[in-house]
């Protein structure tokens, strides 16, 4: 069974997304894999990253807060665990909800392409709907 529903069984294979060279030794495959990963290229791109600038921001605000407020009360080490606590806990879950969101409107979105087409069709099929068209126009 295909993942589309246009796709028959009949029809092309699926689009390869990511296409590798293999050498066909692990080992060398991850060594090769290992030498593409550039942290700071990463680090310079976090912006473009859906959702990300504005749960680290989160994350790092709270975690700020938490840490100076844990920190009047007790120790820097407990302060300090504390501070990372909340940053990981509410950049994970304001990262969470943001890709819902997002998710969910991308959904309305393919629904709502989806209709302008059935829309269209109702309304040329509909003889009423063209004489009110060609009235309005005169």
């Amino acid at each position: 069974m295909t993942d589309s529903p246009s796709e028959s069984p009949s029809s092309s294979p699926k689009k390869v997304v990511f296409q590798t060279n293999s050498t066909g030794d692990y080992w060398t495959d991850v060594k090769e894999a290992v030498k593409r990963i550039s942290f700071w290229d990463d680090l310079q791109k976090i912006g473009e990253i859906p959702c990300a600038r504005s749960s680290l921001l989160s994350g790092i605000a709270s975690g700020a807060g938490v840490g100076v407020i844990r920190g009047l009360s007790a120790g820097p080490f407990v302060a300090s665990n504390w501070a990372v606590g909340t940053f990981m806990l509410i950049s994970l879950g304001t990262w969470v909800n943001c890709r819902r969101s997002r998710d969910e409107e991308r959904r309305r979105i393919q629904q709502v392409v989806e209709q302008i087409p059935k829309r269209f069709a109702k309304k040329q099929d509909d003889p009423t709907s063209q004489s009110d068209t060609n009235t309005s126009a005169s």
